[in-house]
């Protein structure tokens, strides 16, 4: 392994240790309320599984998977007999939140290295997930690899105005040759994409997209209208920040 290859890996690893904490703390806050996050993210899983539905019904023997189910993923409200979700943190998820784990099997994976066949599922799910890895456009290759040929895929990934992507690379550089100072929307996430970035990417996949969609245009208007209480709200004023990428689409058989 080189050099930069190591200290990407690092960089990845200090993301998942930083997303550890936050669900730990999160996990604190929401033990007396538990119930409420179930019922919260049973009702988004469904509004996703209509949008899917919307394109091909579901069937109980569809095979379903999540790349990073992470905490409380898609996966634990999708309601489908054989639904499993695969994350880093698979086995601190699992203690951290009991009852909404519960509702679906887990697995402790990266991403980058599914321990699953080809055309594996008729369903994949990966919500917001692959900025937070190490090798986020592997991760992509990956999911198509497990899906089936005429198989259902819902993606998300937060987007950003280019300015954040060169910054996301500079905060990885001071860090890399040795001077620790950490932002933390740089240190929580790999990379910071934009949507050329990662509509580029799709664009090279065999996949029939059926909705492609970004919150950018609201986004920019909300974060344009914010008040100016401080230096990030400044420069989202002018840079705008986390507006969501959405596909939605059906796996060809050509690769």
């Amino acid at each position: 392994m080189s050099w930069a290859e190591s200290k990407l890996e690092e960089r990845g690893r200090r993301a998942l240790e930083r997303q550890l904490d936050y669900q730990e703390h999160k996990s604190a806050a929401y033990s007396p309320h538990e119930a409420e996050l179930v019922r919260t993210n049973f009702l988004r899983s469904q509004q996703v599984r209509q949008k899917l539905e919307s394109i091909k019904p579901f069937r109980e023997s569809d095979m379903v998977l999540e790349v990073g189910s992470g905490a409380h993923g898609l996966v634990f409200g999708i309601a489908n007999s054989f639904g499993v979700g695969v994350d880093p943190l698979a086995v601190d998820y699992k203690k951290l939140f009991p009852r909404i784990q519960q509702t679906a099997p887990t697995v402790a994976a990266i991403g980058e290295e599914l321990p699953f066949a080809d055309a594996s599922f008729d369903i994949v799910m990966s919500d917001n997930v692959i900025d937070h890895a190490t090798r986020p456009f592997a991760v992509v290759d990956e999911i198509i690899r497990v899906l089936k040929p005429g198989g259902l895929l819902y993606f998300t990934v937060n987007v950003h105005h280019p300015f954040y992507d060169l910054a996301s690379r500079a905060h990885g550089a001071w860090n890399a040759i040795g001077l620790k100072f950490e932002l933390s929307a740089f240190a929580d996430h790999t990379v910071h994409l934009s949507e050329k970035q990662i509509a580029d990417v799709f664009a090279k996949l065999p996949l029939k997209v059926f909705q492609q969609n970004t919150t950018i245009a609201a986004t920019k208007k909300a974060q344009r209208s914010a008040p100016l209480t401080n230096l990030d709200a400044l420069l989202k004023k002018v840079f705008f920040k986390n507006a969501l990428f959405e596909v939605v689409g059906v796996r060809t058989e050509e690769r």
